[in-house]
Parts: structure tokens; sequence; C-alpha cells
């Protein structure tokens, strides 16, 4: 069982994995109150808030390394390799994703942002802290329909995130076509955000197999 196997003395990798998720929720709220903050027309710094997002991005590097170096060095595992390979990896892929929109809304120089940006970041919000309590929770594995029921909700955010970028395209393509240089601009902004909600997606997979292995 799952939780006999968590309370031995190798429970780094959950410590591993509540950091990364921890991290990647600053990162998700620090996108949603920059997109915010450009959207109110704030004073806002538009590169140090990109900074801030890279900056996160690089701690989570430094925790996926770890827990791959980690994962090399340590012979027996409390759940599958792959496991741990693979949901540590997915988790880096979002604060990835959502790195690389900052970075391109700062290189870009984009001062006026889209309703469709905000809402995505918003859904990216939601489901960061809905995986975060889900990781959490691997620790008590007897709270496996909690853990599903988390892991059903960052389903329906995916959802929303498909429909949202479908919605995002019509409305670029329909209010700029005279303007492709900005249609393009925004095109691999939207792409970012909208990946980043399918590598939640992917974490939750992840977490839901894991949780029914064991459970």
């Amino acid at each position: 069982m799952l939780g006999s196997i968590i309370g031995s003395k190798d429970k780094v990798f959950y410590d591993l994995f509540e950091k990364a998720a921890v991290r990647i929720c600053e990162g998700a709220n620090t996108l949603y109150n920059f997109l915010v903050a450009i959207g109110n027309k704030s004073p806002v710094n538009i590169t140090e808030e990109a900074k801030k997002i890279k900056d996160i991005e690089h701690a989570c590097d430094t925790i996926t390394h770890e827990t791959i170096e980690t994962l090399n060095r340590t012979f027996v595992t409390p759940i599958d390799r792959e496991d741990i390979h693979l949901l540590i990896t997915k988790m880096d892929d979002i604060m990835d994703l959502m790195d690389s929109a900052a970075s391109r809304i700062a290189l870009y120089k984009i001062e006026t942002i889209t309703p469709e940006a905000v809402s995505f970041a918003e859904i990216l919000k939601k489901g960061c802290e809905i995986l975060k309590h889900s990781i959490n929770s691997m620790r008590h594995i007897k709270n496996y329909r909690e853990i599903i029921s988390h892991c059903v909700q960052i389903h329906t955010l995916e959802n929303e995130g498909d429909q949202l970028l479908h919605k995002a395209m019509v409305n670029l393509f329909e209010k700029e076509k005279d303007n492709p240089i900005y249609v393009i601009k925004w095109k691999e902004i939207y792409e970012n955000l909208e990946v980043a909600t399918d590598r939640c997606e992917d974490v939750a997979n992840i977490i839901e197999g894991i949780v029914l292995k064991y459970a």
C-alpha cells in the first residue's frame, strides 16, 4: 500500500514535489498579477515583472534537477521511477510555458493586455492551486477520492482553456486581420498559455494514475 511506503524514510520525493508545486503557484500568481496590472494600466515595469517569473522558473529548474539527481542515486523509490520522472518534468513544463508567455510579452513590449490573456492566467492560477492541493494529498493516500476530485477539476479547467483559445484566436483574426505582426505575437503568447493548461492536465493525469495504482 502507498500509505505505508510514504511513511518510510524516503519522503524526499514528496518534499520535492511539494516545493515545486509551491513555486509553480507562485509563478501563476505572479503572472496573473502581472497581466492584470498591465490590463488596468497600472504603473508596471514589464521587464522587471517578466524577470520575476524567470527567476521562479530557474528555481523550478533547480528543484527538477535535484529530483532527477536524487532519483538516479536512489535504489528503492516510494513510487515507480517513471512516475517520479514524469511528474516532476511535467510540473516543470507548466512553469516553463508561463515563463515563455511572460518573456514574449516583455520581448514584444506588449502594453495592452487582452481579456483572453487575463482569463488564461486566471485558469492557470486556479489550476496550479488545485494541483498543489493534490500533490500535498499524495502523502495521505486514504484521501484518494479527494485527489481524484481535484484531478477532475483540472480536466474541467483544461477544457475551459481549449474553448478560450478558440475564442481568442477568432477575435484575434477578426479584429487584427490587417495587422499580421500583432497577430503573430499574440498567437504565440496564447498558445504558450493554452499549452500550460494542457500540462496542468498532464500532471493531473499522472497523479490520478499514481493514486489508482497504489490506493
